[in-house]
């Protein structure tokens, strides 16, 4: 029994591991956009015809607001900000993941408000369907891990109060 609940504990701090980096990763990103953006624009040819022109006028106005308003890209700042926040966060589960359960919960809570996010707020801000079934990535990938963990927690709880 102990050694089945090591390893649980075990798959369970490998998974908000593996969440925790996708969540830093997605924040540090936001920091330097335009020149990512840079990047891509110059290599278009990299992706499909249809988003090509997409990510050359995301890059130009990117671009062009960094030159005139360089103020607003604190936004981007701010939204990498709260990924490492969050990220944060995520230390609780792995030190206890029991008593942290509640914290994958709104994890996954947060995955799913993706969608709504992304089909209501993405019209009205011009964004293609495409790029908004993109986003919603974004929400599938982080509820899977997070969902493992929220089983697997249930599974050591129950091990943990069986006497």
């Amino acid at each position: 029994m102990v050694q089945h609940e090591q390893q649980l504990r075990k798959k369970i701090k490998t998974w908000i591991i593996i969440f925790i980096i996708g969540l830093v990763l997605s924040g540090v990103t936001a920091f330097p956009i335009e020149s990512e953006l840079a990047f891509f624009a110059s290599h278009t040819q990299a992706f499909p015809a249809f988003m090509q022109p997409w990510i050359i006028k995301v890059y130009l106005a990117v671009k062009t607001t960094n030159q005139n308003y360089p103020y607003l890209s604190y936004g981007t700042d701010w939204l990498a900000f709260g990924h490492l926040v969050i990220a944060l966060v995520f230390i609780g589960p792995l030190k206890d993941p029991v008593k942290n359960s509640w914290i994958i919960q709104f994890g996954m809570i947060a995955c799913v408000m993706v969608f709504p996010l992304a089909f209501i707020a993405g019209p009205i801000r011009g964004i293609p369907l495409y790029w908004r079934c993109i986003d919603c990535c974004f929400g599938i990938f982080g509820i899977i891990p997070l969902y493992i963990c929220y089983r697997d927690i249930k599974k050591l709880e129950t091990l943990t109060l069986t006497p």
